[in-house]
């Protein structure tokens, strides 16, 4: 009998290879991608820190890998964890959920951990051949030197003063800065293989880069000179500058400020004297500042501080002049358009010593007669490339026109550490394009659960009066393991898997451990689920190419 073709139904005949069987992709008018944003706190950082990446190892346990991550950026944590205004808090997304991620803490806790296990950067693996001189061993100066020997670059610091930590230790009082974590970042640093030079103040920088048979040179030099103001005074007036101060406070001599102490400013560095005052013991200290609280240039938590331990303040008033221990002080009004107007109301405030905090300038002797060299208003001009006009000669931190915190001099350390290795090797950093950032709108909170802010505990009010202990405690390991787990990893993978549960058709290829997802776009229809799905922002829809 002759064998009958019997035909199938049309779908079973199908090559399941084939565009038509159940391939949904060709439905498709917007796919989705995956892609990595920039955390709004990686964003924010001015040492560039990726904050979110060190996280990641932190919450995890694996603290030496997050230090290690955290200090291919920064290379002093511990001082960092201590002295950072940590400006990434406020632009944190679980600031809009509950509280912020306290980063600041756990960098502290990172940066301590490093110091108590002894962990050491890793040598340069090759040699240069290279020679360059960085000028000022402060944080901008420490930051560059470390960037550049990890790049084989042979580096010299050259330090006028005595000792190495610039505006650090000679600016940032021991109760903000304990000295041995200082002292422990910065040897750190020695052990790479930098020469530090101490007492070696460079006084023609075009002299001393023949001499040494430099290739290039940062300058780094912090501001130290004390502004001053003309305030009429008899003679025996007893007028100080709080760089002065604070800087004569790592002596063996203490200054004698007496028992009523007046600063003048309103800045973190009127704050940190008058503290400073208080612990040596001075019964009433006053900071007279010309406005108001909230135009103080201080940042707020540093105000509050000082109030909590006693330390006086006295708004819109202006001093006119000191005689024989008495200060006359003239109230101002502050007007609509910002200025200030004379009331001619005077009240006087018995004063042993009055302390000048109005700013610092930065000594510049020895950029003189340099070829191409502009200096502005008390800083020096640098390209997009932190070159000054001299041809090899770089300039960061306290020099050039910026804020003067040590975590934008830390930053610029770095910055012109790849702009000097890129000239050295003839040619021009170009910083990579940055990726969209990870607003909060991107997220899906409502996967995150509630996980208050974890408080580093404060010392008690009597003890920060009179001793110079740090103020301010860390977490332990618990804590810290806690508020690093807080991070909602914006806008990067973290492998929750939710994206491949919720994918009604498949479409989601998990790849292993570590290395995240992809999309098989044959089957893909561009529903969006993923996107919507999503907690950190991680996946996008996009326009499908035709």
């Amino acid at each position: 009998m002759e064998n009958k073709q019997i035909d199938k139904p049309f779908a079973i005949t199908l090559d399941v290879g084939s565009s038509l069987a159940n391939k949904t992709g060709s439905w498709r008018t917007f796919r989705p991608v995956y892609l990595q944003r920039i955390p709004p706190c990686n964003n924010q950082c001015p040492a560039g820190e990726n904050i979110q990446g060190w996280l990641f190892h932190a919450e995890s346990g694996n603290y030496r890998e997050a230090w290690k991550t955290l200090t291919a950026d920064n290379p002093m944590p511990g001082v960092m964890g201590r002295v950072c205004y940590h400006t990434c808090e406020s632009a944190c997304n679980r600031g809009q959920l509950d509280s912020a991620v306290g980063i600041n803490s756990v960098e502290r806790f990172l940066g301590d951990e490093a110091l108590k296990q002894n962990w050491q950067f890793d040598k340069p693996v090759k040699e240069s051949g290279k020679k360059v001189l960085v000028v000022g061993a402060g944080p901008s100066g420490l930051s560059a030197a470390y960037h550049l020997r990890r790049m084989g670059h042979q580096v010299t610091i050259q330090e006028a003063g005595p000792v190495a930590g610039g505006m650090m230790r000679f600016g940032i009082p021991k109760y903000r800065l304990p000295r041995e974590v200082l002292d422990g970042e910065i040897q750190r640093i020695v052990n790479l293989g930098v020469d530090l030079k101490l007492n070696s103040k460079v006084k023609d920088i075009q002299e001393t880069m023949k001499a040494g048979g430099y290739d290039a040179v940062f300058l780094a030099v912090g501001a130290h000179i004390g502004k001053r103001t003309d305030i009429p005074a008899c003679e025996g007036s007893r007028i100080l500058d709080a760089a002065a101060v604070l800087r004569s406070m790592e002596g063996e001599d203490k200054p004698m400020l007496g028992r009523r102490v007046a600063i003048y400013g309103g800045g973190n560095t009127a704050m940190d004297v008058a503290r400073t005052a208080k612990r040596l013991g001075a019964e009433e200290v006053v900071v007279i500042y010309r406005r108001t609280r909230d135009k103080m240039p201080a940042h707020d938590f540093e105000v509050e501080e000082a109030l909590q331990e006693g330390v006086l303040m006295k708004w819109l008033s202006t001093i006119k002049g000191m005689e024989s221990g008495v200060i006359t002080v003239e109230k101002v009004a502050l007007e609509e358009d910002g200025a200030l107007s004379p009331t001619g109301e005077f009240e006087t405030l018995e004063a042993d010593s009055l302390i000048l905090a109005l700013g610092q300038d930065v000594e510049l002797s020895l950029l003189e007669n340099v070829p191409g060299m502009e200096i502005k208003n008390g800083v020096v001009h640098v390209n997009q490339h932190m070159m000054t006009g001299a041809p090899g000669i770089f300039a960061g931190g306290d020099m050039v026109p910026s804020d003067r915190t040590v975590t934008v001099a830390i930053g610029h350390g770095k910055k012109a550490a790849r702009h000097i290795d890129a000239w050295l090797n003839g040619g021009e950093y170009v910083k990579p394009a940055k990726h969209e950032v990870a607003t909060f709108d991107k997220l899906n909170t409502w996967y995150y659960t509630d996980a208050p802010k974890t408080v580093r505990p404060m010392l008690d009010i009597i003890r920060r009066q009179s001793t110079f202990e740090e103020v301010q405690g860390g977490l332990d390991e618990n804590n810290a393991l806690f508020e690093a787990r807080r991070c909602l990893s914006c806008g990067n993978c973290f492998e929750c898997d939710n994206c491949y549960g919720v994918c009604p058709d498949n479409a989601v290829i998990k790849l292993g451990p570590g290395k995240k997802f992809e999309f098989n776009y044959d089957y893909c229809k561009g529903c969006g689920i993923c996107v919507e799905e999503c907690p950190c922002g991680a996946i996008k829809m996009v326009p499908e190419q035709i």
